[in-house]
C-alpha cells in the first residue's frame, strides 16, 4: 500500500477490520434485543387492572367497560382497539359494530360514547374505561325496535347490512339532538358513514321518516 493510501485510511477514519465489524454487529444486536424487549413480554407474567383511565398499562390488563348499560370485563393489550374489545375480548362478543375499513373511514364501527359517536377502531379499549358505551344492541331489540331501526325495516334502508348497524347508530345520536332535520342535515350529519351498496337515498328517507315518528 502506498503511503498516499495509507494517509487517506487514516484520515477518512474507516478500519475495515475485523474486530471492529464483530464490534458493530454486536452491538446491533444488543439493540435489537432491547427493542424486542420491550415489544414483548413474559406471558405468564401477571395481569394488572386498570382502575382509571389515562393510567399507564403494560403486558395484558383487566378493564372493566359499561356497555348498553352492563358491566363487561375484558383483558386486552392496551393497544387493543375498543372495537376488537367488543368483538373479540368479551364473551359474548358485542358484533353490531362492523370491522370493515379499520382506519376510521367507513363508519360501520360506530358506537356511541357518551351520547357522541366515534369510531371504535381508532378508540383504544382502556381509553373507554369510565364512558357509558352504546352500541347498536342497545338500541333496541327485534322485538322492541328504536324508531330508526324500525324506519330503516319499514323504507329498506339497508342492503348487506354491513354499514347499516354505524348509519343507525349515527343517526339516532342525531336525531336527539335535531328531532326535525332537513335533508341536508340528514346528509350532513351521516358525512362519516359510507355505504358501499349505494342505498343513501333510502337512507335518509329512514332517518327522516324516524324524525317525524319521534317528533
Amino acid at each position: 500500500m502506498s503511503d498516499d493510501q495509507e494517509q487517506n485510511k487514516k484520515s477518512s477514519g474507516h478500519d475495515p477490520s475485523r474486530r471492529k465489524f464483530l464490534k458493530g454487529v454486536g452491538v446491533a444486536g444488543a439493540g435489537a434485543a432491547l427493542v424486542d424487549g420491550f415489544l414483548t413480554h413474559d406471558a405468564g407474567a401477571a395481569k394488572s387492572t386498570l382502575e382509571a383511565p389515562g393510567a399507564p398499562v403494560s403486558g395484558s390488563v383487566k378493564i372493566t367497560l359499561d356497555v348498553n348499560g352492563q358491566k363487561k370485563t375484558a383483558t386486552v393489550e392496551p393497544r387493543t382497539t375498543l372495537l376488537n374489545t367488543l368483538r373479540n375480548h368479551m364473551e359474548p362478543g358485542i358484533t353490531g359494530p362492523k370491522l370493515v375499513c379499520d382506519m376510521g373511514t367507513c363508519g360501520a364501527c360506530t358506537v356511541l360514547m357518551d351520547g357522541k359517536p366515534v369510531y371504535s377502531c381508532l378508540v383504544l379499549g382502556v381509553d373507554a374505561v369510565g364512558k357509558k358505551l352504546t352500541t347498536v344492541e342497545g338500541l333496541g331489540t327485534p322485538e322492541n325496535m328504536n324508531a330508526v331501526q324500525a324506519a330503516f325495516v319499514e323504507h329498506d334502508g339497508m342492503m348487506c347490512g354491513f354499514c347499516t348497524p354505524g348509519f343507525v347508530t349515527t343517526i339516532s345520536a342525531y336525531l336527539k339532538k335535531n328531532s326535525n332535520p332537513t335533508l341536508d342535515e340528514v346528509r350532513e350529519a351521516c358525512k362519516g358513514n359510507f355505504c358501499r351498496c349505494g342505498t343513501y337515498p333510502r337512507v335518509f328517507e329512514a332517518a327522516l321518516a324516524a324524525a317525524k315518528g319521534s317528533a
